[in-house]
């Protein structure tokens, strides 16, 4: 077998298959007559679907990718405490875009602007506030254009319109941090542990543990004396976000500690029954409440972890193994300008909803409404890779 190398091709590959299923999945939930174990389950279902692995699979990702960034920026001589400066302010950026977009579900028609035009807008914001500015733009046009892009997102939040459940016109508020939201304070717990610990294996594996026995904990009640410090204190998702991140650090320190020194049979091993043991703890924390993404169940965490860590260890043999690339290509743009990615669907369904524009009925069911939701998901990715090729992509 080839020995493994000191970095991995496969983790990008894995982030531009997973971000190609989430803008599927994300566009593929309005489409009627597919079965429905592909969607995401019911609230309140013992169950899970095929949506609801994805958005773990990409904190796993995000894991994977850390100790690689981090160790870059050390390498770089970059000191600690400048590290953790860039932690913070990446992990803010993606905090305030997940404020912005969670603020989107209860956009209020009563607000000055239609919600698609300030929907569009605010994407605008984020891409001059956080665009990866080529060297050729003079600095003092860099910060000008970032200074705009900070402008807008004030007006915006000026002059944004909420609707409570009682119909009650709010400002905006915090909500549950939205998709990106989430990322970014996982990422700033998972990656601050990594860059403090300096590290140590032991500690990765510890603090997945801990993560995922608060989780636990919570479920099965033995937290709710801490209840009326809840609403302040808390570990995101009750620790099941940090779980899924802390579990893809893990794998890549256990990576960079074993493999490629003539011990890539017990890497192996050890990411194979680290996988199967998710899954195994997984069904085994099924009676604490179910399996549930909406309800951040243990049982959930467990399960999706270990199909993500077993899915990256295919990516490996294929990738990295087998040097089995070339089928990356066309999605390629999806795990280096994954941010682009995500956002241009908030333009794209903007401009849909400001155009009144509906697929034909055909499009919206079955076989028809799968195609085009997959077609959405490529068309998207092609888009992100032009932008890319004019230097326009977000990076935080």
């Amino acid at each position: 077998m080839k020995q493994l190398q000191r970095r991995l091709l496969s983790i990008d590959v894995f982030r531009a298959v997973t971000m190609l299923l989430m803008i599927f999945v994300n566009d593929f939930d309005g489409v009627t007559g597919v079965p429905e174990w592909i969607k995401h389950a019911p609230a309140n279902e013992d169950a899970l679907g095929f949506a609801d692995i994805i958005f773990p699979a990409f904190l796993v990702i995000v894991g994977l990718s850390i100790p690689f960034a981090i160790r870059s920026r050390l390498h770089r001589r970059q000191s600690t405490s400048r590290v953790f400066i860039y932690i913070l302010e990446r992990s803010l950026a993606l905090l305030v875009m997940g404020f912005f977009h969670v603020n989107l579900e209860n956009y209020s028609s009563a607000a000055f602007l239609p919600k698609p035009v300030w929907e569009i807008l605010i994407t605008i914001g984020f891409f001059l506030i956080w665009l990866d500015y080529p060297e050729k733009v003079k600095r003092n046009t860099r910060y000008l254009l970032q200074a705009a892009g900070i402008v807008l997102l004030a007006i915006m939040a000026i002059l944004y319109k909420g609707e409570s459940a009682t119909g009650v016109l709010v400002p905006m508020q915090p909500q549950w941090y939205g998709i990106l939201g989430l990322i970014g304070w996982s990422y700033i717990i998972c990656a601050s542990i990594y860059l403090f610990s300096k590290g140590k294996l032991a500690i990765q594996f510890i603090a997945w543990a801990l993560f995922f026995l608060f989780s636990v904990a919570t479920h099965a009640h033995l937290l709710n004396w801490l209840q009326p410090v809840h609403r302040f204190v808390w570990i995101v998702g009750s620790g099941s976000m940090p779980a899924f991140t802390m579990a893809g650090v893990a794998v890549s320190v256990l990576y960079s500690t074993v493999a490629g020194k003539n011990r890539d049979a017990l890497f192996w091993s050890l990411l194979i029954a680290f996988g199967v043991f998710n899954i195994i703890i997984g069904f085994g924390t099924r009676p604490l409440d179910g399996i549930s993404k909406i309800h951040d169940t243990p049982s959930w965490v467990g399960i999706c972890t270990g199909i993500a860590i077993l899915v990256f260890a295919l990516m490996i043999y294929i990738v990295d193994i087998k040097e089995q690339t070339n089928w990356y290509k066309a999605i390629r743009p999806a795990g280096t300008s994954t941010l682009t990615c995500y956002l241009i669907p908030y333009i794209l369904y903007s401009f849909y909803e400001l155009f009144h524009f509906h697929f034909m009925p055909f499009l919206n069911e079955g076989i028809g409404g799968f195609i085009r939701s997959f077609a959405t998901a490529f068309i998207v990715i092609w888009i992100a890779g032009w932008l890319e090729k004019k230097s326009i992509r977000i990076k935080v």
